[in-house]
């Protein structure tokens, strides 16, 4: 069975996590985020580059050079990163934006199943934010 979230999603959501537990004013650079993540630091760089174009990163080149939020972790939701990284969070290839229109889908039994599970997960995505994944346990 495939994944709902690819490895590209799950490294997004760390590499953000990552990024809000550092000093929001500073850069990181990308080959230490790739190391803290255990991540290849050319994959690294194209999921950064998707993030700043999306603009939930800031980047800088050169010597200081690095990564950091463009706001507080509060300010984004998991579904923001992972659309960004995704592109889409359809379960099933005929919910995908752009996906070819299915002939079916008008006598199609199981397609509310899989609107609704859109909604549920893109609901629940859209309710927690970064800060919700570094915050400490209560109690």
């Amino acid at each position: 069975m495939g994944a709902l979230i690819s490895s590209r999603g799950r490294y997004a959501l760390r590499v953000m996590t990552d990024l809000a537990l550092q000093p929001r004013a500073v850069y990181v650079p990308l080959k230490d985020i790739a190391a803290r993540q255990e991540i290849s630091p050319k994959y690294l760089g194209s999921i950064m580059t998707d993030l700043s174009k999306a603009g939930l990163v800031e980047g800088i080149h050169g010597k200081g050079g690095g990564y950091r939020l463009s706001r507080s972790p509060e300010d984004y939701t998991l579904a923001q990163i992972l659309l960004c990284a995704e592109g889409d969070l359809a379960p099933v290839a005929c919910l995908c934006r752009g996906a070819e229109p299915c002939d079916r889908t008008q006598r199609c039994p199981t397609l509310p199943i899989w609107e609704q599970l859109e909604r549920l997960v893109t609901d629940y995505l859209g309710s927690v934010t970064l800060r919700d994944l570094i915050a400490p346990p209560p109690g």
